[in-house]
């Protein structure tokens, strides 16, 4: 599995998504960033197989990064997990509709986080590998 980007602008909760995940992406899988526009930076450093994103960030809210990620060809497979405090509907439907893969909130239960993970990443492995044969 190549790295996961978790975006967060907390350092506790970044190392708390890191810890839920590292059964799925193994010691040294991530790329971390503080902020919407170091999330962008670090996936040109790449490749990233997931990005677990928080929507309340300085300098450039998640849903943007998101929408950039979706917009731009080399990242628009990756799955995003958006994992916020903004439990109300509009922010849901918001994320959902600019192509969040989950919209889990905070608190959240580590098993959960690592299951949708491990599902995602397994199934963006197998549309991978369905679209090379194909064209």
């Amino acid at each position: 599995m190549d790295r996961t980007l978790v975006v967060d602008d907390s350092p506790t909760m970044r190392r708390m998504v890191k810890a839920s995940l590292r059964d799925v992406c193994g010691e040294g899988g991530f790329l971390e960033a503080s902020s919407g526009l170091e999330a962008i930076e670090q996936l040109a450093v790449g490749p990233v197989s997931l990005v677990v994103l928080d929507l309340n960030m300085p300098d450039m809210h998640g849903l943007e990064v998101l929408k950039f990620v979706r917009e731009h060809q080399a990242f628009r497979r990756i799955p995003v997990i958006v994992l916020t405090t903004r439990g109300d509907d509009t922010s849901r439907d918001a994320a959902i509709a600019a192509g969040a893969s989950i919209y889990m909130t905070k608190p959240f239960a580590p098993q959960t986080l690592a299951g949708h993970a491990r599902a995602l990443v397994q199934n963006a492995a197998v549309q991978a590998e369905s679209g090379s044969h194909g064209g």
